[in-house]
């Protein structure tokens, strides 16, 4: 569960400081076009603390985060959004900048992308036996003690 906490707490502060940069770095070259920055502060704080806030409560209830399968799902995932991240604010900053966009930086944010998918798939297989096993054998209700 702390790994979870962590990640969420990592992300609020890493979202926040993207919206900032985002922001005064556009302001700063008097930018005012699209560009991917755009989007990073709202990716961040979307696929990193809101995920990992949801992960955080699955892991209260079904103890997720004892199987090395969540530990393959924390750090695949975890990888993928920090990839695809750092290959928006890349892109973001050279279209800001005026220069040229390699064709390869948006391969390796594909890259991010499918590594985060991996991820995702890891999170399902990870929450899929717990669930099952919660669905087969429901806990019996709770009933007020009698008075």
């Amino acid at each position: 569960m702390k790994r979870a906490y962590f990640a969420a707490a990592g992300y609020t502060f890493l979202g926040l400081i993207l919206g900032f940069f985002y922001r005064e770095f556009t302001k700063s070259h008097d930018f005012t076009g699209p560009s991917q920055l755009t989007g990073t502060h709202t990716h961040v704080l979307a696929l990193g603390t809101l995920f990992f806030l949801i992960v955080l409560v699955l892991d209260k209830h079904f103890t997720l985060s004892s199987t090395r399968l969540f530990t393959a799902f924390f750090w695949t995932y975890n990888l993928g959004l920090l990839l695809t991240v750092a290959m928006m604010v890349t892109h973001g900053i050279l279209t800001v900048t005026n220069h040229t966009v390699s064709p390869a930086i948006s391969g390796i944010a594909g890259l991010g992308h499918i590594i985060v998918s991996i991820g995702f798939i890891l999170f399902f297989m990870c929450l899929y036996t717990p669930l099952m096993t919660a669905a087969e054998h429901p806990e019996p209700a709770k009933t007020p003690a009698a008075e």
